[in-house]
Parts: structure tokens; C-alpha cells; sequence
């Protein structure tokens, strides 16, 4: 079995943020971290992205075969995945000269719980 391959750049993902919303107010630091991982999904190209990933093979995709459907070039496809990065959405794995992507386990249901008021619990 082949030695797994080292994450790039890891960073906390969702769950690191803060407590549902209707538990307490948020500081003004967990509210930032929020708002970051928000504005990542709020892009219609991060969420098609984010989508990609999680229907694809293996959920994980190599930037290379997310430029052709999205039909943007690689430099703007990286630009978005690094920012799905930076909230913690996404991570990348370098093999060889590519970089593939999955989406953090668990990073999407623990941004949805925060979000989750008692009565859609």
C-alpha cells in the first residue's frame, strides 16, 4: 500500500468555528471565521466546485479536470479552490506536478449545524 501523500497548507475547517447560533451570540471572531466560510460558498463557481468534488470519483478531483466543465482556465479554478481552502472547505493533496482536492469531511454538516435553528434540528 502506497505512503499517503502529505495535505497542503492544512487548515481548521468548519467545526473549529462556533456553536449553533441559537445557543449563544457569536464574538466578533467566531463571527468572522462564519462569514469567511459563507463568503467561499457564496460564489456560484465555489459551489459548483464544492459540487464537482462530492459527485466525482473517489470525491476528489485534480484541478486539471475542473477546468474544462467549469470552462475556466486553471489559474482562475486554482484561485477558487484556494479560497474554499483558506475557510477550511477544501483541502489539496500535490501528486507529482498536480494538485487533487476533496472537500474536508465533515466541514459542510458542521457549517450546517451552526446554522440550524432547534425547530429544523
Amino acid at each position: 500500500m502506497p505512503k499517503p501523500l502529505p495535505l497542503l497548507d492544512p487548515v481548521p475547517y468548519a467545526a473549529d468555528c462556533c456553536a449553533p447560533l441559537s445557543q449563544a451570540p457569536l464574538s466578533a471572531d467566531e463571527a468572522r471565521q462564519l462569514a469567511t466560510r459563507l463568503k467561499a460558498l457564496a460564489d456560484p463557481t465555489r459551489l459548483r466546485l464544492v459540487s464537482m468534488l462530492l459527485a466525482s470519483d473517489g470525491d476528489e478531483a485534480c484541478t486539471c479536470e475542473l477546468t474544462e466543465p467549469l470552462g475556466l482556465s486553471q489559474p482562475t479554478v486554482s484561485h477558487h479552490l484556494k479560497k474554499l481552502s483558506e475557510a477550511g472547505l477544501v483541502t489539496g493533496e500535490r501528486r507529482g506536478v498536480w494538485t487533487y482536492y476533496r472537500v474536508v469531511p465533515g466541514a459542510l454538516r458542521s457549517l450546517a449545524q451552526v446554522l440550524l435553528t432547534p425547530q429544523a434540528a
